[in-house]
């Protein structure tokens, strides 16, 4: 969470037991190997909803040691095939650490400089979706019509930036547009979220393009009828954290290793 993330959200209270909370690792190679899984996983969930496009789209997430290394996909390998043996691993100029596959250059264009601008974005998730690139074709923001789409109320901006993205500053001036908030919609692009953890920046981006759907749908139906500032940011401090994100993860995790054997062997190789 940024600094002041405490103060602008409220931790959801459950009836009964505790609520799980995010694992810390006292072993480095056994931290980087969980959230390399988590990475492969998110993958293959997004595979699963759908949200990919041909060779484009990009998830990275920051090496639990090298601070200035993300992992990342490997160019024009299918969402639906990723494995955490797959994975690359770059600094933010680019450069391949570990890895002998081809990485998209637009990844290294938007992700390396939006990490070394943003250093709470952990992980970033960029992907070309139906109704993120359809939302993107007109500059204007996700209303508040529900609950959901409070998420993004005053948390996130609109970008107009290149369409082939190759400029090596494309990421940073995405990340100075954003400052500190969670989401971006890149016009004539598609949407892009981050967070403290993968498990955050993907549930954000799957309700972000899940709010880009409705509103849609509610905008072709007739005049929309938005919450009030005072209810969108009282709706956004329970459900707008990245511990919330988080929290949303974690059933989606599950159900993907219960899908997919080769991710459920690997997880069950890891050290506990």
């Amino acid at each position: 969470m940024c600094s002041n993330e405490l103060n602008d959200y409220s931790i959801p209270t459950p009836i009964g037991g505790k609520l799980p909370v995010p694992r810390e690792y006292e072993d480095i190679a056994t931290e980087r190997r969980h959230r390399k899984l988590r990475l492969a996983a998110s993958f293959r969930l997004l595979a699963r909803f759908g949200l990919t496009e041909g060779i484009a789209g990009h998830v990275t997430l920051r090496d639990p040691e090298h601070h200035d290394r993300y992992w990342v996909n490997q160019y024009a390998q299918h969402f639906s095939t990723i494995h955490p043996d797959d994975l690359m691993c770059i600094d933010v100029d680019g450069q391949v650490h570990h890895g002998t596959g081809p990485v998209n250059a637009a990844a290294v264009a938007i992700h390396c400089g939006l990490h070394r601008v943003n250093h709470a974005a952990a992980a970033a998730v960029h992907t070309h979706t139906t109704y993120g690139r359809a939302f993107a074709a007109r500059e204007r923001l996700l209303e508040p019509i529900n609950q959901e789409s409070c998420l993004f109320y005053e948390n996130h901006v609109v970008f107009r930036g290149d369409i082939v993205v190759l400029a090596m500053n494309e990421g940073e001036r995405i990340a100075q547009t954003m400052g500190e908030r969670k989401a971006a919609i890149l016009l004539n692009h598609g949407l892009l979220t981050v967070g403290s953890s993968v498990d955050s920046a993907i549930y954000r981006f799957i309700a972000m393009e899940r709010c880009a759907q409705v509103q849609l749908l509610a905008e072709a139906s007739g005049p929309l009828q938005p919450l009030s500032p005072e209810e969108a940011r009282a709706t956004r401090r329970h459900l707008a954290s990245d511990y919330v994100a988080w929290l949303g993860f974690q059933g989606l995790y599950r159900q993907v290793l219960r899908e997919h054997r080769d991710l459920d062997d690997y997880a069950r190789s890891l050290p506990d």
